[in-house]
């Protein structure tokens, strides 16, 4: 299988990207269908001014709250120089993103996060003096201290605070993530007992699909436990809410700004590192139709590609949006692989033959590094930047 950066290699080719201008979003149209012609579908198209825009209203929206972006979203290289404009750091959650992102941007500052590091990630983030530790639990802590090494960290809290309907918990309760309260006190004892491990303050990411108020809640009790440890500086994580069945419903990142600023006492520093509602939007994953029939009354266009290149929909259980084009019959998109669960969107009110172009909005992040890319060893698709 290629590398990570191998595959997120740009394609320089003599493919024009002449679409309308003022509308980048019709220029990514007018590059799909430019590729089809070529004969060069799947691929990725990526709109590198949108996302700089995008990225450009959250920073400002922010005002001082320090802003990381998580590269597990998705860490191609092209997103990450134009998010480098914008960002106080990046986020990494292992080794093999440790080297991407500063074999990318080699002076980026860097918050290492993630369960299960090893011993050889946690000298790896050392050597490369990243700008944060995250420390998970006890256990790590007790292996970093063993490095004989200086290391300034943040200990991730997982506080029992009802979340509600969110789409992916990962703290808020029984989870392998963070630490409970017993496990911030038995880390405060080992750090007391030393003095190269300096705790800088807490970290919590307890869940993902949270809008602006919600997030806001939550965050308030993240607040409240880490002035009781009497820390100033306070990592919020991630977790913005999206959706794929309205793409046009954006998270409010006016309110949520406007909101820590209400919530942060002086002299606190506050962070947040979002993924997913950062990158989303930016990418589309273009295709073409193989065949279409109807199989016991229903409906189904088979395309090229399938959800070893954009495993989201599988992931999350739902219709990737697809750009509108001539209304028809619902009709289910389907990929190339040998399984039922390889469904891209279901009962899409569009008409589609052999051979039409068919674009899938909101492909910006979770979705080919997320991939099983070589299930059934089709081609890999192209990767195209505006």
């Amino acid at each position: 299988m290629p590398s990570a950066i191998r595959s997120y290699a740009s394609v320089n080719d003599d493919i024009a990207a002449d679409g309308p201008i003022g509308d980048p979003m019709d220029a990514v149209t007018v590059r799909a269908h430019e590729l089809a012609e070529a004969g060069r579908l799947p691929a990725f198209v990526y709109d590198l001014a949108a996302l700089d825009e995008h990225a450009a209203a959250i920073r400002d929206a922010l005002g001082d709250v320090e802003l990381y972006y998580a590269a597990k979203a998705n860490p191609d290289p092209e997103l990450l120089r134009v998010l480098a404009r914008h960002v106080d750091g990046v986020e990494v959650a292992s080794g093999g993103e440790l080297a991407h992102v500063l074999g990318v941007l080699p002076e980026v500052p860097i918050a290492f996060g993630g369960p299960g590091k090893t011993d050889a990630e946690l000298v790896a983030a050392l050597d490369a003096g990243v700008a944060r530790l995250h420390v998970e639990g006890p256990g790590e802590l007790r292996r970093l201290i063993a490095t004989g090494r200086e290391a300034d960290i943040m200990l991730r809290v997982n506080l029992a605070v009802s979340l509600g309907d969110v789409a992916l918990a990962m703290g808020g309760g029984a989870t392998p993530f963070g630490m409970d309260p017993d496990g911030v006190t038995a880390c405060l004892e080992l750090l007391n007992r030393q003095e190269a491990v300096r705790l800088r303050g807490v970290h919590a990411h307890l869940a993902s699909g949270l809008d602006a108020e919600r997030m806001l809640q939550v965050n308030e009790r993240v607040l409240d436990h880490a002035r009781s440890l009497g820390v100033t500086e306070i990592n919020l994580g991630g977790g913005m809410a999206v959706s794929y069945a309205d793409p046009d419903a954006r998270f409010d990142w006016a309110a949520y700004g406007k909101g820590l600023a209400g919530l942060r006492r002086s002299g606190e520093t506050l962070r947040i590192e979002p993924g997913r509602s950062v990158s989303v939007y930016c990418g589309r994953y273009v295709t073409r139709v193989i065949d279409v029939k109807r199989v016991h009354g229903r409906l189904f266009a088979v395309v090229a590609g399938g959800t070893h290149h954009i495993r989201t929909p599988a992931t999350k259980g739902h219709s990737q949006p697809v750009i509108p084009g001539t209304p028809g019959e619902p009709i289910t998109i389907s990929g190339q692989l040998c399984t039922p669960k390889d469904q891209l969107a279901e009962n899409v009110p569009i008409a589609l033959e052999p051979g039409d172009v068919v674009e899938f909005a909101m492909a910006g992040a979770y979705a080919w590094n997320i991939s099983h890319h070589d299930f059934l060893m089709h081609p890999h698709p192209e990767f195209h930047y505006l």
